[in-house]
């Protein structure tokens, strides 16, 4: 019988990371057919320490579509702890735009992982909610933003803005946006649900 998987060492753990940080780059810019040789040279350590700990590109693009998405829901922690939860929420929404641009560059790689029968998204809706329901519930227990609001309807609510924002022209238009998302969110906020209009 084995036990759990040891720990990684501190230095594997850097390197794991550089890894990633440079194939989100590497898939984004250039699909599933960047250089896997190429991303190990950029990070600064040889083929076989890549393979190490990714073994397949299909295992590589995963990997690096997850540690996006942890990253920015991980992030409504922080952000919950130097800021008011409505400012919170609304610098959280920037970063969840700018990290649905990152999906949408490594939207062919990811493709190819679905193609050999992984499913990188089976975590995303669950960690979505978490984040963002985190954001709503401190922001609803100060009367600052509403309690009665799903949190995958945010979710979606900004994919939208997301098909405005991956157009740099439009950016501005879709922080604007966003803004009228926030506004929706602190609508009624402090009062019972039952007695809001609609």
């Amino acid at each position: 019988m084995t036990g759990a998987p040891r720990p990684l060492r501190a230095d594997a753990r850097r390197n794991r990371q550089r890894i990633l940080e440079v194939a989100t780059r590497a898939f984004s810019e250039r699909g599933a057919d960047a250089s896997l040789d190429a991303i190990a040279k950029a990070a600064g350590v040889g083929p076989g320490t890549l393979y190490r700990h990714f073994p397949s590109r299909e295992a590589l693009i995963e990997a690096a579509y997850r540690s996006e998405l942890a990253r920015v829901c991980d992030s409504a922690t922080e952000l919950l702890a130097g800021h008011p939860p409505d400012r919170a929420m609304r610098l959280w929404m920037d970063r969840f735009i700018d990290y649905l641009a990152t999906k949408k560059g490594m939207a062919e790689a990811l493709r190819a992982v679905v193609a050999s029968g992984a499913d990188p998204f089976a975590e995303s809706l669950d960690r979505l909610s978490a984040a963002i329901g985190a954001l709503l519930q401190a922001g609803a227990g100060v009367g600052l933003l509403r309690s009665d609001v799903d949190p995958l309807d945010v979710a979606f609510s900004l994919g939208g803005v997301s098909l405005v924002a991956n157009d740099p022209v439009h950016r501005e238009r879709a922080g604007r946006m966003l803004d009228l998302i926030l506004d929706g969110l602190r609508y009624g906020a402090g009062r019972d649900a039952s007695t809001r209009t609609a």
